[in-house]
């Protein structure tokens, strides 16, 4: 790995932040990554982790005054709500699917073996955006760290071999060096908030660094780092 992230997929982006506040416009810079490469449409929303409804009508007034795009809730809350047609249909229309930050064991538990996540990898193979932020990062894994006092369960695999840690903070590296000793585990990436990876077609690779990466538990980082670029 390094050097090349390595994710399911040849097309379309899958974009990976490390977390912020884009009400405080923390995320100003890399949501301009991601948004710069959509096609015309609107930007789904999935609250799956959080929860929470204010937290879609905040993020779509934020994408609204900030790029001009629109955004629309996705209302997939619970497991019955990812089996839906009505809610499979919406993140088939997207442009993008944008999933808000929150618990990464309510995301997967949600969505796990259910037709939404089937919907998610059409996305990304059919040439459109996936986009993740903070704890919802972390779900696109092999594993995940439980935050509801288990030890690990399983991610959705879209990155194989490989876990992340978002809000990363390297000098408080234990949880993302505990997640490497499991097994199936090959590296790890730490991404600060405010980072951010976008992982695209043949193997194309934007960051938004420092991006901290690992490959052994016991084994010291590499720091990969570019600068944010914007097409057009």
């Amino acid at each position: 790995m390094p050097g090349s992230i390595q994710r399911i997929g040849d097309q379309g982006w899958l974009a990976l932040l490390g977390g912020g506040e884009f009400s405080f416009g923390e995320t100003l810079e890399t949501d301009g990554m991601w948004v710069s490469k959509l096609d015309e449409g609107p930007v789904g929303f999935l609250p799956t982790a959080s929860g929470s409804s204010d937290y879609a009508a905040n993020f779509s007034d934020y994408l609204k005054e900030s790029f001009g795009r629109e955004s629309v809730l996705i209302p997939v809350y619970r497991a019955r709500d990812a089996r839906r047609r009505k809610n499979v249909d919406r993140i088939d229309e997207a442009a993008a699917i944008y999933i808000g930050g929150g618990i990464t064991d309510q995301l997967v538990e949600t969505l796990q073996d259910t037709a939404a996540l089937e919907a998610l990898g059409r996305k990304l193979a059919s040439g459109g955006i996936v986009v993740a932020i903070a704890g919802a990062t972390q779900a696109f894994g092999v594993l995940v760290r439980s935050l509801l006092g288990r030890d690990v369960v399983s991610g959705f695999g879209w990155l194989p071999g490989g876990v992340i840690e978002p809000n990363f903070d390297p000098g408080h590296d234990r949880r993302l060096r505990k997640l490497m000793e499991q097994r199936g585990v090959q590296w790890g990436l730490g991404l600060p908030a405010g980072s951010a990876v976008l992982l695209g077609p043949a193997g194309q690779q934007e960051m938004a660094g420092p991006i901290f990466v690992l490959e052994d538990s016991d084994g010291d980082f590499e720091i990969l780092e570019s600068p944010i670029t914007e097409e057009g």
